[in-house]
């Protein structure tokens, strides 16, 4: 019993170490030892939350070999402080602060903590318009985005291309999102539904700049149906903009990024950059060249895959 006891005390002060310097996956390994729950066990707890993690994603966890990124993920983090007796936040905390150190080469992007609340305000306007959880019944084949750069160097528009599938009865509509750069004002943007959709409800958050708009599409899809639809979003509200990241739930078909610059806001390099999660250090580095009369770049990934993908730039 002593050596219990020794052992249960080690767990506990391992654990207290961990929560307060982090890192996640460090503190997330000493709360599920303190509590002595295998993996199966910590699965079948988060499910009787209603929340659907794999063991093998929480072992990546623990691990480091992964961080939660997607909304569901994030809600298991938050009910995994609740199976796991640890005061609220604690484990979102780390989460956040992971990303928050200066990288030294230029401004950061959208932090961590900005990217959690705003999946939070995301699930939130989704579910005042009535989507459906998952992917809303449709699967991507084709996504083809074109960022405009404007002459002040701010995001001024986004239009996009998709090409889904429908893999159940009845899909009629979709879910766009937007997010602005730091300081931008998404109620004073513009969505304009270009081809075969009309715009719909349109819900807007200004602390994290996001921006959900509904398109309609002009018929009801049944199962196995493909759709076309192109839209914009008319933004140039924020300041100075250095890169576009598109992030990834799941596997998925095609993704194409093209940013065009205005003659008066031409970047000295570009590159393109891949990220597992917002809080992994960014990888897949490779310079991209600006062609000369049209002044853009772009990328193509054939099958995408989860993660981030992304192009960013530098002005001097």
């Amino acid at each position: 019993m002593p050596h219990a006891t020794q052992h249960a005390e080690f767990a506990t002060a391992e654990l207290d170490s961990a929560l307060r310097g982090g890192p996640f996956h460090v503190a997330l390994r000493a709360a599920i030892a303190a509590r002595g729950l295998p993996l199966q066990r910590v699965q079948h707890h988060l499910s009787r939350h209603g929340v659907r993690v794999g063991v093998t994603s929480l072992s990546y966890w623990q691990q480091g070999a992964r961080r939660p990124q997607r909304p569901e993920s994030l809600r298991a983090v938050r009910a995994l402080e609740e199976i796991l007796q640890l005061p609220e936040e604690s484990l979102i905390r780390l989460l956040a602060e992971a990303d928050e150190e200066p990288t030294g080469r230029r401004p950061a992007g959208r932090s961590y903590r900005a990217r959690l609340e705003a999946s939070d305000v995301l699930d939130r306007l989704l579910a005042e318009l009535d989507r459906p959880p998952g992917d809303g019944g449709v699967h991507t084949l084709g996504h083809h985005e074109r960022i405009r750069i404007g002459p002040r160097r701010e995001l001024a528009e986004r239009e996009s291309h998709h090409i889904v599938r429908a893999h159940h009865d009845g899909v009629d509509r979709f879910m766009a999102v937007h997010y602005g750069d730091p300081g931008c004002a998404p109620a004073r943007m513009a969505v304009h539904a270009l081809e075969n959709c009309r715009t719909g409800r349109v819900r807007t958050h200004h602390e994290t700049g996001v921006l959900v708009a509904e398109l309609l599409f002009d018929t009801r899809l049944r199962t196995g149906d493909t759709y076309l639809f192109r839209y914009g979003v008319e933004d140039g509200t924020a300041g100075v903009s250095r890169e576009y990241v598109r992030g990834f739930g799941a596997a998925g078909g095609q993704y194409a990024l093209q940013v065009h610059f205005d003659a008066a806001a031409v970047p000295v390099r570009c590159h393109r950059f891949t990220q597992h999660s917002p809080a992994a250090p960014r990888g897949g580095r490779h310079e991209l060249p600006l062609s000369g009369r049209h002044r853009s770049v772009h990328l193509v990934e054939p099958r995408v895959r989860s993660g981030m993908l992304g192009i960013g730039w530098d002005w001097e």
